[in-house]
């Protein structure tokens, strides 16, 4: 079951990755590329991978976000994934984020969908993939607190799931990709 996070604790500084972004205009055009940071300051729309991981007996992996996180520090995530470096393939950005954060590799990405999100300071075209996975994972220390299996129906039931992962399975579930939990 995933830890509770205390309101009352300060959190750590966040740490920003000093990595150049690939910006895109208001209709996925890309447009240039800019600093991690920028990006966040100024809201650029950008770019941004997630990638739904599901086991043998149909649950979700869910990922805790460590608390140096810059964005939604300390909360769940339903899938693996993040944004697409300047020059970056959104395909090749996805089997990336998969690896470094949950250790994933070698296996068959399926893309499903895309997604326009623009809230909480967030400009955001996903792209949204599937995979099957019964393996061990590898956590990614600096971005993944925890890792652990749930249904769907509770996955999306918990109170602290970003938004942006939220709105990528709901999208799935909806588009029919995903079956929900009994």
């Amino acid at each position: 079951m995933p830890t509770e996070v205390s309101a009352s604790v300060p959190l750590p500084a966040p740490l920003i990755a000093d990595e150049r972004i690939q910006l895109v205009d208001a209709c996925n055009r890309p447009c240039g590329s800019a600093p991690r940071a920028l990006m966040r300051r100024f809201h650029f729309w950008h770019r941004a991978t997630y990638v739904v991981v599901l086991n043998a007996a149909g649950e979700l992996c869910v990922q805790r976000r460590t608390l140096t996180k810059e964005v939604f520090p300390g909360g769940i995530d339903l899938a693996a994934g993040g944004v697409v470096g300047a020059g970056e393939a959104v395909h090749v950005a996805a089997r990336r984020e998969l690896a470094e954060e949950l250790g994933i590799r070698g296996v068959a990405l399926r893309y499903c969908l895309a997604f326009r999100y623009a809230a909480d300071g967030n400009h955001i075209f996903g792209s949204v993939y599937l995979v099957h996975y019964d393996g061990p994972l590898a956590l990614q220390a600096e971005e993944v607190a925890d890792a652990f299996w749930l249904p769907l129906d509770e996955a999306l039931a918990l109170d602290e799931v970003t938004p942006d992962t939220r709105t990528a399975v709901v999208s799935l579930q909806r588009a029919g990709h995903l079956a929900a939990s009994a």
